[in-house]
């Protein structure tokens, strides 16, 4: 195992909790931003998380990996599709995103277990 995915989101709300506390205005506009994103009808939203990533994973952000691959497991990703998603992020991130890919995979596998 690479990463405990269900550590580092734990982790990560703390310091996200900080920010909301610290910075309240730019996290409601971050989070207005969020809930824009996530709007409209045209792609679902499993769609919406695996795009996001695949984002995160070529832009090798390892918390936005662990809390998309969580969210696109509670929309009703699969491990096909998480697996054709990370060969995107490849093609459109190269190299580096090969390394990323697999901590996608990783997050998808054990978040997905921890949903049950």
């Amino acid at each position: 195992m690479m990463q405990d995915w269900l550590q580092l989101i734990e982790n990560m709300n703390g310091g996200v909790k900080e920010l909301r506390h610290g910075a309240p205005e730019v996290m409601k506009g971050f989070s207005a931003l969020a809930q824009g994103a996530m709007g409209g009808t045209a792609l679902d939203k499993k769609t919406k998380e695996l795009i996001a990533l695949a984002l995160g994973v070529a832009a090798r952000c390892q918390p936005c990996i662990a809390y998309h691959a969580e969210a696109a497991a509670k929309h009703g990703a699969t491990r096909e599709e998480v697996l054709e998603t990370m060969g995107m992020a490849i093609y459109m991130g190269a190299g580096p995103s090969v390394m990323y890919a697999a901590q996608g995979l990783e997050a998808f596998d054990q978040l997905k277990a921890a949903q049950g």
